[in-house]
């Protein structure tokens, strides 16, 4: 599995990578949504492990234009607000997952889940 994390602390880029790195074949990483559709666009993951609150471009906005362009793209929203009005704005803008950063194995199981559905 290709994944891109979008994530504008390099520290928790590190901790996302190390918590999913024996899942992915590949693991590309950017620190910010306005690079994430380059990103998306050149390597075609099949999951984006994405940040909300990031500079340029926040990942819900990111997340959009993603999946404007590509309506199979399997994005998670990686955060460390757990509120409801952001997960819903998270599924309005085509988000699979949510998981908030207190609980970062969750991706392990978002990740390994979807992939035995796949499989099957």
């Amino acid at each position: 599995m290709r994944i891109l994390i979008v994530e504008d602390n390099q520290t928790i880029r590190r901790l996302i990578r190390s918590i999913v790195t024996d899942l992915a074949e590949e693991i590309r990483e950017c620190s910010d949504g306005s690079e994430a559709l380059a990103a998306y666009k050149q390597r075609k993951p099949d999951w984006v492990l994405m940040d909300i609150k990031m500079k340029e471009l926040d990942g819900l906005a990111a997340a959009r234009q993603i999946k404007a362009e590509f309506p199979d793209a399997n994005i998670v929203i990686v955060t460390n607000f757990d509120e409801a009005d952001l997960r819903e704005a998270a599924s309005a803008a085509g988000a699979r997952a949510y998981v908030v950063k207190e609980d970062l194995f969750a991706l392990r199981d978002v990740l390994t889940k979807s992939a035995g559905k796949q499989s099957a």
